[in-house]
Formats: structure tokens, C-alpha cells, sequence
């Protein structure tokens, strides 16, 4: 699945445009590389957002096309 399709349906990111901007600034990593919105992210990836001075690192534990909102938070784990 694309880079920011997953950061749109796994919720840490709430649109995919947002998502799609981030990654054309750098200011989100796959396994400690800067990565473009069109990276394939698969199971035991890291992927770090930068948001200004924070950043949250995650784990991929899942990877699916659509998802409830209730259970976003089980396709990834914090770091």
C-alpha cells in the first residue's frame, strides 16, 4: 500500500493530501530514509512523522485497504 494511503487509513495523518505534502517536504521516514508519498509500506516498517519540534515513530502491525475507526489503532504500534 502507498505511503500515504496508509497514513490516511491508519489515522496519523487525517487526509491524504496532508499525508502527500509531508512526504514531498521530508518530514516523514520509512525505516530512517526520507520517503516519497508512493513508497510500498509493509509489515515491520518504521515510519517517523515529524510534527514541527515532535515526531511520533511507529511500527506497521497490519497493512488493509479500509478499516473502522475504532480499530485504526491496531495496524500500528508507538514506539
Amino acid at each position: 500500500m502507498r505511503l500515504d494511503k496508509y497514513l490516511k487509513v491508519s489515522r496519523l495523518i487525517k487526509r491524504r493530501t496532508v499525508a502527500n505534502e509531508a512526504c514531498d517536504a521530508g518530514r516523514v521516514l520509512v525505516n530512517e530514509k526520507p520517503a516519497k508519498a508512493s513508497v510500498n509500506v509493509k509489515v515491520g516498517d518504521i515510519i517517523e512523522i515529524q510534527f514541527g519540534t515532535s515526531s511520533v515513530k511507529v511500527e506497521v502491525l497490519d497493512v488493509q485497504e479500509t478499516v473502522r475507526k475504532d480499530d485504526a489503532r491496531e495496524l500500528y504500534r508507538y514506539l
